[in-house]
């Protein structure tokens, strides 16, 4: 899940300036569960940009309008509106905005309404963690299923630093330090004589940005 918080209206306004008619675009996943860019928060910005003097032509939540074909269809169904429209305020994640932008056949100013935070696994209580870098070169298998890249702050790949005291993190002693969690996790699993084998330095290249996946068909 992509975290996104909505940014702050002074912001949108100023990236709104000379513009009056504006349409908005949510995220019927991520930005609803983040409670940023779901119906609820679009209708509450509908009205704050309405007090500000400005024309809301429409609106649509598309269930993820990171995928091309389902922005495409929103914007099928809102063409008139999007006619009336000189802008287009998006809150959803960078994803989001940029494929609002790239399936825009209008040429309109396509602009976001909030900033991206990171990735997140959803707990049960509804709270987010960060557990994933997306670096490419996945080690779970080594370290039992805990990321040393995320969860350490150095992103340490072959056990803690110095500066870990009695079990805690050196930049922030109120965290578990990640290499102690791995530690327990492997020896709870009987494979602690994994930790012995050294583990090369990441290969860079395959965080190299912007990445691309082409499906062969």
């Amino acid at each position: 899940m992509i975290i996104t918080e909505q940014k702050p209206l002074t912001e949108i306004l100023e990236s709104l300036k000379g513009l009056t008619k504006v349409f908005l675009v949510g995220c019927g996943e991520c930005a609803t569960t983040c409670k940023t860019g779901g119906q609820p928060e679009l209708l509450k910005m509908k009205e704050q940009l309405e007090v500000q003097g400005k024309t809301v032509t429409g609106m649509c939540v598309p269930n993820a309008p990171c995928i091309a074909a389902q922005i495409k269809t929103e914007f099928a169904k809102n063409l008139k509106a999007l006619r009336e429209a000189e802008a287009i305020l998006v809150l959803a994640c960078g994803l989001g905005i940029q494929s609002a932008k790239d399936n825009d056949r209008l040429g309109l100013v396509v602009l976001p309404g909030c900033n991206t935070m990171f990735g997140a696994v959803l707990d049960a209580q509804g709270n987010f963690y960060e557990k994933c870098s997306m670096c490419g070169e996945c080690v779970l298998d080594i370290t039992g299923g805990i990321c040393p890249i995320t969860l350490c702050p150095k992103g340490l790949l072959n056990g803690p630093c110095g500066g870990m005291n009695k079990g805690k993190c050196e930049v922030d002693n109120e965290k578990d330090c990640a290499w102690v969690l791995i530690y327990k996790e492997l020896e709870k699993r009987k494979r602690l004589s994994s930790l012995k084998k050294i583990q090369a330095p990441k290969d860079f290249k395959k965080a190299t940005k912007p990445h691309k996946l082409i499906m062969v068909k």
